[in-house]
């Protein structure tokens, strides 16, 4: 039977795909051939067998491939493209032969296969790739300001120097015509920039108390230097925790975990791989430093390590921790074991405001606070916490009980 089996290597490019397959016996069965993307669909259909297993490289249009392979293959695996390239680099490189080679991988059970993320991941990660795309345009005319500034030696105004408020000041300073179009310009990208990142913000938000997220969201959100859109970055770029058997993998798969040579008697780490998801990285990272300034814990192993390695590295091995603990929280479905109930009403009265008229069950900011606090199992005897100085109370656990599963 495993002579009928057909192992079909596809290399995708961005107008066409170049097919080939061999059998269990490495024997080519289908000579490498060309098929332009729009006709792909009906070769597929007319061409490839329920038996057959097939193989693509992780590009842009992957999982529209695999989406539309899977029902009529029996089995349809995504390939690593960096561990592809280690394992059958060559001198000699061609389409046919990069084809030939994926098929033959195959074939021989050497294909580092990469996850196939579901739809509802595929669409937020989409969104938080489109929304880092509009926030780096803004920075950069942000940037581009600022360097106006340092060239002419120029004091700005107190507060935010980018608001609707300071642009009469912006427009009042002596500078050349050219450098003046400039700065109006880059004003006009950031005011066109801003409401756009508000809409996909709000995308999130509606996301984040959706059903597929909601519950995961939480577990996030309890955690310092986290907040609403940097949960759900986290969270997309993760997919699944349960495919993570170990705080370690998962390290790895973000790249924060340590190069490691051991060869003989020698044997020392490096600095992070730096090999995973960049968004999840960077996110961490900014979480860290955020941690290590409002959270006692984090501020103490920041300082702790600091002594030792350094401030970089150890804002470094910070996000790792932090990570370590995401995916303990994210498992096990608990409250973090340094969880300050005090701190997180604060942080869940914001999370409150940014929800506005859509908390669940339409509850007041108060019941919002609790509701979130009896489902970490936290602060059952905390009734009230201060927001700057105002105190603000919240209401007793008999509210929200009934919304609450049974234990």
């Amino acid at each position: 039977m495993s002579n009928n089996i057909r192992y079909v290597g596809l290399d995708v490019h961005k107008s066409y795909v170049m097919a080939a397959a061999v059998n269990a016996d490495q024997q080519v069965v289908l000579k490498p051939r060309r098929i332009d993307l729009v006709r792909f669909e009906a070769w597929a259909a007319k061409h490839l067998r329920a038996t057959d297993q097939v193989v693509l490289e992780s590009t842009t249009n992957a999982w529209t491939l695999h989406d539309l392979l899977e029902p009529i293959v029996a089995r349809v695996v995504v390939a690593h493209p960096y561990h592809i390239k280690l394992i059958a680099a060559a001198a000699v490189k061609t389409d046919k032969r990069d084809t030939l080679a994926l098929a033959r991988l195959l074939s021989a059970h050497m294909i580092p296969e990469v996850w196939v993320p579901p739809q509802h991941v595929r669409d937020l990660r989409a969104l938080i790739a489109h929304r880092q795309r509009l926030v780096s345009q803004r920075t950069a005319a942000k940037n581009r300001l600022q360097s106006v500034l340092h060239r002419h030696q120029l004091v700005p105004p107190q507060g935010a120097l980018f608001a609707k408020k300071n642009n009469d000041w912006w427009a009042s300073l002596p500078l050349p015509a050219s450098e003046r179009l400039r700065i109006t310009q880059d004003q006009a990208i950031i005011a066109y920039l801003n409401p756009m990142i508000d809409e996909v913000e709000a995308a999130l938000k509606k996301l984040s108390i959706s059903d597929l997220w909601a519950d995961q969201v939480l577990f996030l959100l309890q955690l310092p230097g986290i907040g609403l859109v940097k949960a759900m970055t986290i969270l997309g770029a993760i997919g699944e925790i349960e495919r993570f058997p170990s705080a370690k993998k998962l390290v790895g798969y973000a790249g924060l975990g340590s190069r490691v040579h051991s060869s003989g008697q020698t044997h020392h780490t490096g600095a992070i791989t730096k090999q995973g998801r960049r968004e999840l990285r960077h996110a961490l990272v900014e979480a860290a430093w955020t941690a290590v300034k409002v959270h006692a814990h984090w501020k103490d192993e920041f300082n702790r390590l600091k002594l030792r390695i350094g401030k970089k590295k150890a804002i470094v091995a910070i996000a790792r921790k932090l990570l370590v603990t995401i995916w303990h929280v994210l498992s096990k479905r608990q409250a973090d074991i340094h969880a300050d109930p005090e701190l997180l009403a604060r942080k869940f009265s914001i999370w409150a405001w940014q929800l506005s008229d859509l908390r669940p069950h339409q509850l007041s900011p108060g019941q919002f606070i609790r509701f979130q606090l009896a489902r970490l199992d936290l602060g059952h005897d905390l009734d009230h916490f201060f927001l700057g100085k105002v105190k603000r109370l919240i209401p007793s656990l008999e509210d929200v009980a009934h919304l609450l599963p049974a234990r």
